[in-house]
């Protein structure tokens, strides 16, 4: 069976930015046409950092799935991590890979509460193998949760490259990596800055 490619962001994150967006815009729009310009250098920064904060918090985030690695994308950097470096896939508290370099949480895929159980039905728990500890399924790895929905993408093909004997392989040096996001660094902290010197004025 030829691979899938998987994406996996939560809905709500993109309603909650746009939201704060339209909200800080609205804000904003009113400082201008009621000409309070001393109220636009005092709050304006902070509402624009509000809405850079809600974008790098719940837009940014995804967990993708492909074909040589995983790729998870948090607010302030992202992990590339390679097939055989996985080790472990837990959902204790989030989408969890455990690699030679500790363990990577997905910011993107966060576990369900204890209480979902109520709510389940039989497809929910349709999992994987490896998913299932000492014959129990954690809430985290049910199909409907947004944790159980990426580790089962990610387990299916990882368990399908264990029985084909291709995880046995050393692991190519630089392909386990986390690269930062240095401009959403920057961004945040040229903003935040600017929203202290404002209330300053």
């Amino acid at each position: 069976m030829r691979f899938q490619p998987a994406s996996f962001r939560p809905a709500f994150g993109r309603v909650l930015t746009i939201t704060m967006a339209l909200i800080a815009v609205g804000a904003l729009i009113g400082f201008v046409v009621a000409g309070d310009v001393a109220g636009l250098l005092r709050y304006g920064w902070w509402l624009l950092l509000l809405a850079a904060l809600t974008w790098a918090l719940y837009w940014m985030p995804a967990v993708e799935v492909l074909e040589h690695e995983v790729t998870i994308r948090n607010p302030l950097s992202t992990w590339h991590v390679p097939w055989p470096a996985i080790q472990r896939i837990d959902t204790k508290w989030a989408l969890t890979l455990y690699t030679p370099r500790g363990k990577v949480e997905a910011w993107a895929a966060p576990a369900s509460g204890r209480y979902t159980v109520f709510t389940l039905g039989p497809e929910d728990t349709r999992v994987s193998e490896t998913a299932r500890l000492a014959g129990s399924i954690r809430p985290g790895d049910t199909l409907s949760s947004e944790s159980g929905a990426a580790a089962n993408q990610i387990r299916r093909h990882w368990e399908q490259l264990r029985d084909d004997g291709l995880l046995d392989g050393p692991l190519e040096p630089g392909t386990l990596r986390r690269t930062p996001h240095t401009r959403t660094i920057v961004l945040l902290g040229v903003l935040l800055v600017l929203s202290v010197l404002g209330l300053l004025l």
